[in-house]
């Protein structure tokens, strides 16, 4: 029997406190709540969001509100359906923060 070893790749700390922000903003509850239902340091929290603040270009993303005409698309890895109607859809090769920056601009 051969035995298979599955390696995840490691996760930069940076994108573990990126995801860990952006999880926050969207539970909508405090961040000490949210720090102590996560088992993190508020300071730790305030730290990361100050300095990912700093470091992260501002990017802007090209939104087309207007309906598209229906075209083959290219397999996508996920497909966001907003309330509109409308659908976002996400192919397997895009950035975690370049969608981070789409997510939040499409947020009310």
């Amino acid at each position: 029997m051969t035995n298979t070893i599955i390696e995840k790749a490691p996760i930069r700390k940076t994108d573990e406190w990126a995801d860990r922000i952006a999880a926050q903003q969207r539970s909508g509850v405090s961040v000490k709540q949210f720090c102590k239902e996560q088992g993190l340091t508020e300071g730790s929290f305030y730290a990361w969001r100050k300095r990912l603040q700093k470091t992260e270009p501002v990017r802007f993303a090209l939104v087309d509100r207007r309906v598209a005409r229906q075209e083959p698309a290219t397999e996508a890895a996920l497909e966001l359906v907003m309330a509109t109607g409308e659908r976002l859809r996400i192919g397997a090769s895009v950035d975690a923060a370049t969608l981070r920056t789409v997510l939040e601009v499409l947020r009310p």
